[in-house]
């Protein structure tokens, strides 16, 4: 009995010793306040729910969105809850000469968060090619349009500045995949290979990425959305709940502060990232201590909820016909 107790307080001191010696990258700490955090998609919703945040922070802050008008009213806002000015930036992600003098106009960026996006829930029978491209144009390409500008100005002189951020805003639907996401979850899917190689590019620089995941949030854009989604998108989506654009900026500014890879914004998220957390980088002991033990449980959830979601989807059809 002694023997097998002292087993089972070696195997878990074990496995977190070893854990600790194999961990990358290293923890870090990414202060935010003295310094320039750039958001794109930044004049509503979660953007400009981070751009509040930092701000209050004690960042200074630039945020770059499409219209001018909602650039001015963001600006306002924030400036009326804060006290504080920020930098405002019309550009289309999509136009990367535009992007790349917003940047330079801006200068040094220390925290990169690129979180535009759009959504277009449809069947992909249903959906137009333009309606694809649109999405993978905006989330996918835009972001790296936005790297690609910023990256050369956030590696200079990063020893005497510390340590930088690039964070992406994926989704759940970047985790799994969603009827009637199609379109959406490639090019969220898609962030999730860019981060992990860009971490492995940009480590030698001091430069740290960070991939959001967030649930559907209470945002004008999701209030459109509803109106055109497929009933059981909704259903299936329903099963992660919706967060308040506050709530998730939040929890997104504490993980990128912490050099976190993967943010998760609630339960579901995190049940989430430690079923598919793969090949990602991994910092937290905790948190890979956790992927390790739970690994197998976990996928046997998943595919309890894949029953489910098949079961539903099932259903849904044999009742439109």
């Amino acid at each position: 009995m002694t023997v097998l107790l002292l087993l089972l307080l070696l195997l878990p001191l074990s496995l977190v010793l070893l854990l600790h010696h194999i961990l990358r990258p290293r923890p870090v700490r990414i202060p935010i306040k003295n310094r320039h955090v750039f958001v794109t998609g930044g004049s509503s919703g979660i953007g400009l729910a981070l751009a509040h945040q930092a701000a209050s922070d004690g960042a200074r802050v630039s945020i770059l969105a499409r219209s001018v008008d909602k650039l001015q009213e963001a600006k306002q806002a924030i400036r009326l809850a804060t006290g504080i000015d920020v930098g405002v930036f019309s550009a289309d992600v999509r136009d990367y000469d535009a992007v790349a003098r917003a940047v330079e106009e801006a200068g040094p960026i220390d925290v990169l968060i690129v979180n535009q996006g759009v959504f277009v829930p449809r069947e992909l029978e249903q959906q137009e090619l333009d309606e694809v491209r649109f999405m993978l144009d905006v989330n996918l390409m835009g972001t790296f349009n936005m790297i690609k500008a910023a990256l050369p100005a956030m590696k200079l002189r990063r020893k005497d500045r510390g340590p930088a951020s690039i964070a992406l805003m994926s989704s759940q639907a970047g985790q799994v995949g969603i009827y009637g996401y199609t379109a959406y979850s490639a090019s969220k899917f898609g962030l999730r290979g860019l981060a992990e190689a860009l971490q492995q590019e940009v480590i030698a620089d001091d430069i740290h990425v960070s991939l959001i995941f967030p649930p559907d949030t209470d945002t004008p854009g999701l209030a459109e959305e509803n109106k055109i989604k497929p009933q059981i998108t909704s259903i299936i989506a329903a099963s992660s709940g919706a967060m308040k654009a506050d709530e998730v900026a939040k929890k997104a500014l504490s993980g990128i502060k912490s050099g976190s890879f993967i943010i998760s914004c609630n339960l579901e998220g995190l049940l989430l990232a430690i079923v598919t957390a793969g090949f990602a980088p991994q910092r937290s002991l905790l948190m890979a201590f956790v992927e390790v033990v739970a690994a197998g449980i976990t996928r046997f959830a998943a595919l309890c909820f894949q029953w489910n979601w098949y079961d539903s989807i099932g259903k849904w059809h044999a009742q439109k016909k």
